[in-house]
């Protein structure tokens, strides 16, 4: 699939291409965290994501909740189920899944027509976040948020998308998640219960300038630090068809090229 253009990232936006702007933030410090981030890669680490997921939703939605396990989009080839475990103890403290459109439609997709700069595009869209109470779950959210753009970054995505109920989109928006359809437009989303939800974006390749520009308070933790415990590498094709092996699901192909960058 083609990528964004370069020279139509500059004219459109007035941003530098992503390859050019990562030489201008070095990497300023290591640091560990308290946790790892890693790619599910057996059962039992499902089913800690699985845990952690029910305990998330079981705030909100508890009726919900208890119809929650393991699903099969999480097998799904071009998915990824990210798992934070505590590194004292191996508990489960947080948990998100990465769905891109490389093998077939998005979750998001069961609820909306995406618009065609985004479906013609390299999509990644984050579903089942779940986290921790307390300031340690505070963290590992926004570490979460880092090990997505990461996997995106390493993949060749074009678009991070995510669909956000109330209050929880005010987030998003000041993470410079911009709104698929209407200005704080909510509808309802049949993959995540049938609450209204917003369909948010962001262009992959201009998160460290856009940050940059409006001096965000992330941009440290998320550039300029090298965080040794999120490891969210590409998997070998050994590890793949390991993973596929133990979880089911066939390989298949994508197809499709992006026409344009749309008011971003």
């Amino acid at each position: 699939m083609d990528r964004i253009d370069s020279v139509l990232l500059t004219q459109t936006a007035g941003y530098t291409p992503l390859q050019d702007s990562s030489a201008q933030t070095a990497i300023k410090k290591k640091e560990r965290l308290p946790f790892t981030i890693k790619v599910v890669s057996n059962q039992a680490e499902l089913a800690k994501a699985v845990e952690i997921r029910r305990a998330a939703y079981g705030r909100h939605l508890p009726e919900f909740a208890e119809t929650m396990g393991a699903e099969a989009l999480d097998s799904t080839p071009g998915t990824v189920v990210l798992l934070a475990q505590s590194r004292l103890d191996g508990g489960p403290l947080g948990t998100m899944r990465v769905q891109t459109n490389s093998f077939g439609p998005l979750a998001v997709e069961q609820s909306v027509r995406l618009p065609d700069w985004l479906s013609e595009a390299r999509l990644a869209e984050a579903t089942r976040l779940g986290v921790a109470r307390g300031g340690m779950g505070r963290m590992v959210k926004v570490a979460l948020c880092k090990a997505f753009y990461l996997y995106c970054a390493q993949n060749q995505i074009d678009w991070m998308l995510i669909t956000a109920r109330s209050p929880l989109d005010r987030e998003y928006e000041a993470m410079l998640f911009d709104d698929v359809y209407g200005h704080k437009e909510f509808l309802p989303m049949t993959h995540v219960g049938g609450l209204p939800h917003r369909v948010m974006a962001k262009p992959v390749a201009l998160v460290r300038q856009r940050w940059t520009k409006a001096n965000h308070p992330f941009v440290e933790f998320f550039f300029e630090t090298d965080h040794l415990d999120i490891d969210v590498g590409l998997i070998t094709e050994h590890a793949e068809e390991g993973r596929h092996a133990l979880f089911g699901g066939p390989e298949s192909s994508a197809a499709g090229s992006l026409r344009k960058l749309d008011n971003q």
